[in-house]
């Protein structure tokens, strides 16, 4: 996995309307030996505590995360039971002041994608975008969701290959709203997304507004909101834990023929998940890759 493909140096980057923009932590991380198998473990684990992003550095990995989701406590008990033999790390923290992010992102990061010649993501700033089927504007608030990342990509191209006419669709976890866009586009109805970050939950209505999908319900909350009605098709882009943590709820959601399509983990992941599924009744179909992160097809 190389992080900075995924160009996530400046995490969320949400553009407060009344101009009071968040702070941040970084945390450096010194890693002796510096390998991609231990920045990949430590930033896992880092992300299941509230991490946002990481960017691989010289010296090992930096991390970022909101002020509101930092714990100190939290950062030491992950960093002295990492599960690396012969490893030794060493941690500095330091407080970012606010910013404008999306100036920042604006200036230095975001660029406009194209997966599988059929959709163009970029930000209404951009100029000269190629012409294709699917135009979908971001305005650049989220590392994640722009469509830069792996697990964004796999769940777009698997989307890209499914008739939606007049079928319904979730998307879980759904960060910018990329992928409830791009459904409703290709003509899905109804669409739900959700998320459990407010950040997004608003940012997800921003993008929906610039986009002109109106249809789109987007619902602030987790799997717990999602109550006795049914989908033909689940998107879900969240993380390893919570995948099988929600995995019966999201089956309870599924009739005869419904999909679920879940990414947010590492390749060495999707075995348990497949396993778990089973236990659902859920039944694997196929998987994609790209640069170790993984998508899997259920029915």
């Amino acid at each position: 996995m190389n992080y900075k493909k995924t160009i996530c140096f400046y995490f969320v980057l949400l553009h407060i309307k009344n101009s009071v923009y968040m702070n941040y932590y970084e945390l450096k991380l010194t890693i002796t030996p510096n390998m991609e198998i231990n920045r990949d473990i430590a930033s896992s684990l880092l992300a299941e505590i509230g991490f946002e992003s990481f960017v691989e550095s010289e010296k090992g990995l930096d991390a970022y995360i909101s002020e509101k989701n930092y714990s100190e406590e939290a950062v030491a008990e992950v960093l002295q039971h990492l599960p690396l033999q012969d490893t030794h790390i060493q941690y500095h923290v330091e407080q970012i002041e606010g910013r404008d992010w999306n100036q920042e992102w604006e200036k230095n990061f975001f660029q406009p994608i194209i997966i599988g010649n059929q959709v163009v993501i970029h930000s209404s700033f951009h100029e000269d975008i190629p012409k294709l089927p699917y135009d979908i504007i971001i305005d650049p608030k989220m590392a994640f969701g722009t469509g830069h990342h792996a697990t964004t990509e796999l769940m777009v191209s698997y989307l890209l290959d499914l008739d939606l006419q007049n079928r319904s669709f979730l998307d879980m976890g759904c960060g910018t709203a990329v992928l409830a866009i791009l459904a409703q586009m290709k003509g899905a109805s109804p669409v739900t997304a959700v998320d459990n970050d407010e950040w997004a939950y608003e940012n997800a209505l921003e993008n929906i507004r610039l986009n002109h999908t109106p249809g789109i319900r987007v619902q602030l909350g987790d799997a717990s909101l999602l109550g006795k009605d049914t989908y033909d098709f689940i998107f879900a882009n969240i993380n390893r834990n919570i995948l099988l943590n929600d995995l019966p709820v999201y089956a309870s959601c599924m009739h005869a023929g419904s999909s679920l399509f879940v990414s947010g983990f590492y390749q060495e992941d999707k075995n348990i998940l497949i396993e778990t599924a089973k236990k659902y009744g859920l039944s694997f179909v196929s998987y994609k890759e790209k640069e170790n992160w993984t998508a899997i097809h259920f029915q």
